[in-house]
């Protein structure tokens, strides 16, 4: 019977997240709330959610203070020189823009939201793509990939919940798989590099003077980010909402701006203390000194502190990076209920049971094989909350019973994120189409079939390392 009703209470959350009748953080509290009832254990609830929240509180830490702190770090222009770089690598070559592409959606995922990463990266390279003729849905699908390798940093989604559904250290889950993570990476770059030659070959090697159209006043309106010709023979493209600068008519082929440059934000004179800072984040983190969620917590501390001084200038940038603290730590919280119930009720031992049960038994010893596989179409079918709450505990048990510990098994859930990037069921793609002004449908046949290719590299590579 609990085998049964385990089945049904994720089932049930799926759909009702999917049909979009219920916010995932309403499903994650009042469906298992509803069962645990159901099973006759309602008294326990309490007791189940509290032992949930106490073990996720430190992950909840970490994506707070992860998104305020990279949020300042945009804020502030620590990335700008590095976007206005690309931007210049760029000049008018395909090859170059597609390659520009992965690289710029790679660094400003590093903010951990998907919606900010493709809002900065259409803002840039939009008007590259758009006056050059190339395809749009090249750009969105390199962008997507990118991201999704990306996605997979700690304070992302994909491996706090892995962490939270499992009971583990996100440094544990993630710093082992930086290396199968990278060589994912350098394939998004790999394959940039190829689709790049396909764009070269078709268009050739232009200047944008050579390649620049008249643009009627709607697309003027709509385009974020302006990129003036060489020759003085285009108009500007004025930001619609402050996310981009237009250019003087006369400036050179490699003058964009992807940054809004005069944003009130910017800390110029404390460029360096804030590389440094990050930098010795990051290193701190994979070196393990302290726990990830301390080193987010006193650097987000110290950033804020430094870069405004005055108590009304902090609150506006807490102010400003509150609705994704608030979704994400929320919808942490909100998982202590549905794991709670699910553990505490013993739901996830007979699901994991029944499992290892119907598994033939030569492929038991390879469940973290079989897990990266599953992962791919079902984090793109149904959303990461689905996936990670309610199909990998009960795989992670069942692979226990063969010897698989959790940490191969929640390492190989992640290897499906860079074709989960552009699942329909993800708001941020819909950023990412609705402002390259491609269909989502042709996107999505463009993209599966790479970013699928991505995912078995990352999946191959953790295999080859020993970290799958």
């Amino acid at each position: 019977m609990l085998t049964i009703l385990g089945f049904v209470m994720i089932a049930t959350f799926l759909v009702l997240i999917m049909l979009k009748k219920m916010s995932p953080i309403a499903a994650l509290v009042l469906i298992p709330a509803l069962f645990c009832v159901f099973v006759g254990k309602g008294a326990h609830l309490g007791d189940y959610v509290i032992d949930g929240v106490s073990t996720l509180a430190p992950t909840a830490a970490m994506l707070m203070f992860a998104i305020v702190y990279f949020g300042v770090m945009i804020d502030v222009g620590l990335f700008d020189p590095i976007v206005r770089g690309i931007l210049r690598f760029c000049k008018a070559d395909p090859m170059r823009i597609v390659v520009g592409t992965a690289l710029l959606a790679a660094i400003v995922s590093l903010d951990g939201d998907g919606s900010t990463t493709f809002m900065i990266t259409v803002s840039a390279m939009y008007p590259l793509y758009k006056r050059l003729k190339m395809s749009l849905v090249v750009m969105t699908g390199v962008a997507a990939m990118a991201n999704g390798v990306m996605n997979t940093l700690p304070w992302g989604g994909p491996t706090a919940r892995a962490a939270t559904a499992l009971k583990l250290d996100a440094g544990d889950i993630f710093v082992p798989m930086i290396p199968a993570l990278l060589v994912g990476l350098l394939g998004v770059v790999v394959l940039a590099y190829v689709l790049g030659l396909r764009e070269r070959r078709r268009l050739g090697v232009l200047t944008l003077d050579e390649a620049l159209v008249k643009e009627n006043a709607e697309e003027t309106e709509t385009v974020l980010v302006g990129a003036g010709s060489a020759g003085g023979s285009g108009k500007d493209a004025r930001p619609a909402g402050g996310s981009g600068a237009g250019t003087d008519a006369d400036a050179e082929d490699d003058d964009f701006q992807g940054l809004d440059p005069n944003r009130p934000t910017l800390r110029p004179g404390l460029y360096w203390f804030n590389a440094l800072l990050t930098v010795a984040l990051l290193t701190a983190m994979i070196m393990e000194l302290l726990p990830i969620p301390v080193l987010f917590l006193l650097g987000a501390a110290l950033a804020l502190s430094v870069n405004f001084p005055h108590i009304p200038d902090q609150k506006a940038r807490l102010a400003a990076h509150a609705d994704n603290v608030l979704n994400v730590s929320g919808m942490v919280f909100a998982a202590a209920v549905f794991t709670g119930v699910l553990q505490g009720t013993g739901m996830v031992d007979h699901m994991a049971k029944w499992m290892v049960d119907v598994i033939p038994e030569g492929m038991g010893p390879h469940m973290a094989l079989v897990t990266g596989l599953l992962s791919l179409p079902l984090t793109y079918f149904m959303s990461n909350d689905g996936f990670y709450f309610g199909v990998l505990p009960v795989l992670a048990e069942a692979g226990a019973a063969h010897g698989v510990s959790p940490l191969e098994m929640a390492r190989a859930s992640l290897v499906g994120q860079p074709l989960h990037m552009s699942s329909p069921l993800v708001p941020a793609v819909y950023v990412l189409v609705g402002m390259a002004k491609v269909e989502f449908g042709d996107h999505t046949r463009f993209v599966v079939k790479w970013a699928a290719l991505i995912c078995l590299v990352i999946l191959a590579a953790g295999i080859l390392f020993g970290i799958i």
